[in-house]
């Protein structure tokens, strides 16, 4: 059922989602969705809490590629899956943080939580490759970490909004200088 919730969500958003759609997807009776979660807010926040661990994390983790490679490859990952659905969907980090940061603390709270994991992810890679002396830049691995998600998100909205690959393409072009 989250599983049906989240592909629900990241085509339609929460607000454009209804109990019976997620229902409908996951091949549920209605009553079922709430058998197992108080509200669409409560199921909204286990899907958060999902996609902030399904973002290819074990990708940052693979020791058997080198440090720079292994961050791109990540974003490669994430590039790629943006053009499968044509640039449509985005993230569901920056979906949901638009449109419910105002209206749900509890879901504002999850996307900050993952993001801030995600970045930590990217960060701790960030310092491997700065102890192998393979980054371009004075910045800390902790500020190009953050920069990179940052980055990411808003490449990934330009992206959404043109849908084209071109800011994401412009996304590694400043990766690429960043790194040696």
């Amino acid at each position: 059922m989250v599983e049906a919730a989240m592909e629900c969500f990241h085509e339609r958003g929460f607000n454009g989602t209804g109990i019976q759609d997620i229902a409908r997807t996951a091949g549920v009776p209605k009553g079922s969705v709430y058998n197992h979660f108080d509200s669409k807010e409560a199921l909204a926040a286990e899907v958060m809490d999902r996609y902030a661990v399904s973002r290819k994390m074990e990708m940052l983790r693979d020791e058997t590629l080198a440090p720079v490679p292994r961050i791109r490859a990540h974003f490669e990952y994430l590039a790629a899956d943006l053009e499968r659905f044509s640039f449509e969907r985005g993230c569901m980090f920056g979906n949901f943080g638009m449109e419910l940061s105002n209206q749900s603390a509890m879901i504002r709270g999850k996307v900050d939580t993952g993001l801030r994991l995600w970045t930590s992810a990217v960060t701790e890679v960030l310092e491997e490759a700065r102890a192998e002396g393979a980054l371009a830049t004075a910045l800390t691995p902790d500020q190009l970490g953050r920069f990179l998600v940052n980055a990411w998100g808003g490449a990934v909205l330009r992206a959404k909004v043109a849908g084209s690959r071109a800011p994401v393409d412009g996304f590694f072009e400043v990766f690429d200088s960043l790194v040696a």
